[in-house]
């Protein structure tokens, strides 16, 4: 099995930098897609990533995944993919709990960090929860975390969809697109890792308005 850890990262040159040292241990394949940082964040990765992209303008969460997961469908040959955010709020440690669902032959699992959201601000937990009970009805699958990037993706899933959204609405449109085509999504507690220092780049009250947008959108285009 050939799996690419695939991380975005916006001015992470610190957190990155331990990330990175980390996943090589684990002998994982990694691309980073560097959103236009204005600090080392492009330094750090081609030191140690095995692909480094790079986005001149910070384009947003949701573009460098796509710019990533485009560049291996079309470049690489890979069974899966794990992505994991640069921001240091995902264990490493955790990695073993995903590559123990691809010998179960897996081919879509979301970390749940809402068993125990230890540190994640009230505001996060309530929009999270939201998003996550309507989305999990319109796919008809249980997902308690729905915005968790933290994720175990199968080629195949991938090779079926075609994105339409560029920002954070990119991973739950792969979550619709995957159900749609019969993938089964499953969840498996992580960890939730929350630092003080470090300012959220979700604005729940945007964001929220966005993702419902698109819900609106996705729907009247499928009716």
């Amino acid at each position: 099995m050939k799996i690419w850890m695939v991380i975005p990262a916006y001015n992470e040159a610190r957190s990155l930098e331990r990330i990175l040292r980390r996943l090589k241990e684990k002998e994982l394949h990694i691309i980073v897609v560097d959103d236009g940082s204005k600090d080392s964040t492009y330094a750090v990765a081609k030191m140690k990533a095995d692909i480094v992209l790079r986005n001149e303008k910070n384009l947003g969460k949701g573009m460098a995944l796509r710019k990533a997961m485009a560049f291996l469908l079309e470049n690489e040959k890979f069974d899966y993919i794990i992505t994991m955010d640069g921001d240091g709020q995902h264990s490493v440690s955790d990695i073993d709990k995903f590559l123990d669902e691809v010998a179960s032959g897996a081919s879509f699992v979301v970390g749940n960090r809402m068993h125990s959201p230890i540190g994640m601000p009230k505001i996060r937990i309530l929009t999270n929860q939201a998003m996550s009970w309507l989305l999990s009805r319109m796919v008809s699958q249980n997902i308690p975390d729905t915005q968790c990037g933290f994720r175990l993706i199968g080629r195949e899933v991938l090779e079926k969809i075609k994105f339409r959204t560029n920002k954070f609405e990119v991973e739950s449109e792969i979550l619709i697109k995957a159900a749609k085509e019969g993938f089964v999504i499953k969840s498996i507690p992580i960890q939730s890792i929350y630092f003080r220092r470090i300012k959220s780049k979700i604005h729940p009250f945007v964001d929220t308005l966005r993702f419902i947008r698109f819900l609106c959108t996705l729907n009247n285009k499928e009716s």
